[in-house]
């Protein structure tokens, strides 16, 4: 019996999803009513729901869990302040001459955002405003357009820093820990969002390629589909091209270099790259007197001395004239942002943007609490022993279950969104997995790749809703479900080829860490 009622908790909190209802009062209010029933017939003991105060304490003090806020920042900021906008603009100008230049433009600025914050719906929207109408101008078949565009606002999913894989880090965290006591380890290793950051950046490049060579081979074999763009006689300027480059560099270099090269610990990294944002979002909304420019600037440029002055120890010896050095410039780049804080607030960006942050921030931390009551509940009813039964019971043992886990979660993707999938149903699988004896960082970069696709398909893929609020009418729903499916199998080819060879997931982790 107990073991019925965890599938059919599994089932209603599926069903009120589907329903509309909020997913983080879902998750929680159908797991409490279960488990009041639970109780009543005896099934559940209530004692379980006693380490959900612990529960919320630790999802409230998770030093991993700091960088999600500062991502969102991040992303929102960039998106508000027009940054990625420019980074469009120019980009495009540099391959629209090119058959399908456009398209491919559109997908490294989705790579370069998603290296840069790792935020999809923003990045999606900006794009279907700024290059859908483009894209149709030129000449593009709408279903080519609408699928470069979902395809390349997905990115952010497996391109580090990325929320998911941020949650995702957490999660095989406490899963690999947990699947060592099962076996008796009681000195278990930990894999950290960094290892999932540098697993991830290599595949992510290889799914930028995969999909700039299927852009190519659409415009060399159909070039009505993927036209180039008329020459207008406008030069290209360098100049503008690399000053645009800078902002997603710099943030890049600053957050990633910073996590992979053991500088700073991803909270720290992300603090950097919110810091950094706010300079980049000042300069770029503000072009005004000298002084202004040179209080930008050099904060910019003393904030990221300190950071390569910090694992070198230049200003550390204490009492010494370097520490005083290092102090005087560390209050000169305090000064330069609060000096981009004024700017960016006098002009109303910085207000919305704090708004939006807290927004999502609070749905995002709501739907970690109310998973945490579904999976006390969940295994208070035995679920995942029966979990554990059911995979076990596989033919072809670890390879049988692991594709079975996979195929679960890709189905689910139709239906669920990734932090739904991420927070339900990963903690129940991921240690079964993990206790086979399955690498976890690769199985984390398995996964994030697989729910990239809970942004693509039809008929409740997020990107292809955010891309359908923003597209002119004359883009057909059926256009944009149709456009993203060539780039749903990239996904699943991409996946194979993980399967077949994990190196390309394991070489960067084992040589950084």
């Amino acid at each position: 019996m107990p073991e019925l009622l965890s599938f059919l908790l599994f089932a209603g909190v599926c069903a009120a999803l589907l329903a509309g209802f909020p997913v983080a009062l879902t998750l929680g209010g159908v797991a409490l009513g279960f488990a009041a029933f639970g109780q009543a017939i005896g099934a559940l003991d209530g004692s379980f729901l006693l380490a959900m105060p612990q529960r919320i304490y630790a999802v409230m003090t998770n030093d991993v869990l700091v960088t999600v806020p500062l991502f969102i920042f991040m992303g929102t900021l960039l998106e508000r302040s027009r940054l990625a906008e420019d980074l469009l603009r120019s980009l495009g100008q540099v391959f629209q001459r090119l058959r399908g230049g456009l398209g491919i433009s559109i997908t490294l600025v989705g790579a370069l955002l998603a290296a840069s914050t790792g935020i999809v719906g923003a990045t999606v929207v900006t794009m279907g405003l700024l290059s859908l109408p483009g894209l149709l101008r030129q000449g593009y078949d709408p279903k080519l357009a609408s699928g470069i565009i979902t395809a390349a606002g997905t990115l952010g999913q497996i391109i580090p820093p990325s929320i998911i894989l941020v949650l995702l880090g957490d999660v095989m965290g406490n899963a690999y820990q947990q699947a060592q006591l099962a076996q008796g380890i009681f000195a278990p290793q930990t894999v950290s969002v960094g290892e999932l950051f540098a697993g991830a950046l290599v595949p992510g490049l290889i799914l930028v390629a995969l999909y700039i060579l299927y852009q190519f081979a659409v415009a060399w074999w159909q070039p009505e589909r993927a036209p180039a763009a008329p020459p207008d006689g406008a030069p290209l300027d360098a100049r503008i091209v690399l000053k645009t480059l800078i902002a997603p560099l710099v943030l890049i270099v600053a957050v990633l270099g910073s996590i992979l090269g053991g500088v700073a610990s991803p909270s720290e990294a992300a603090s950097v790259g919110a810091t950094g944002t706010i300079f980049l979002a000042a300069i770029r909304r503000y072009d005004g007197h000298w002084r202004t420019n040179l209080s930008l600037w050099g904060g910019l440029a003393l904030a990221g001395l300190l950071l390569v002055a910090a694992p070198l120890n230049w200003f550390s010896e204490e009492g010494s004239w370097s520490q005083a050095v290092g102090g005087a410039l560390a209050l000169l780049a305090v000064l330069g942002l609060a000096h981009s804080l004024i700017l960016i607030w006098r002009q109303a960006i910085l207000q919305e943007v704090l708004l939006r942050s807290a927004q999502i921030t609070s749905m995002v931390f709501l739907i970690l609490i109310g998973a945490a009551l579904f999976s006390l509940v969940f295994r208070g009813f035995g679920g995942d022993a029966s979990v554990q039964a059911l995979l076990s019971a596989m033919p072809g043992e670890r390879l049988g279950a692991l594709v079975l886990v996979m195929l679960i979660m890709f189905l689910l993707g139709f239906v669920l969104d990734f932090i739904e999938i991420t927070l339900i149903v990963v903690p129940i699988v991921a240690p079964i997995l993990l206790a086979a004896g399955i690498d976890p960082v690769w199985l984390g970069v398995m996964f994030a790749l697989n729910l990239q696709t809970s942004f693509l398909t039809p008929p409740f893929g997020f990107a292809l809703f955010y891309l359908r609020g923003v597209a002119p009418p004359s883009i057909r729903t059926s256009d944009i479900y149709r456009g993203a499916v060539p780039f749903i199998v990239i996904q699943l080819l991409m996946l194979m080829l993980l399967a077949l060879v994990p190196e390309f997931v394991l070489w960067l982790p084992q040589r950084l860490f």
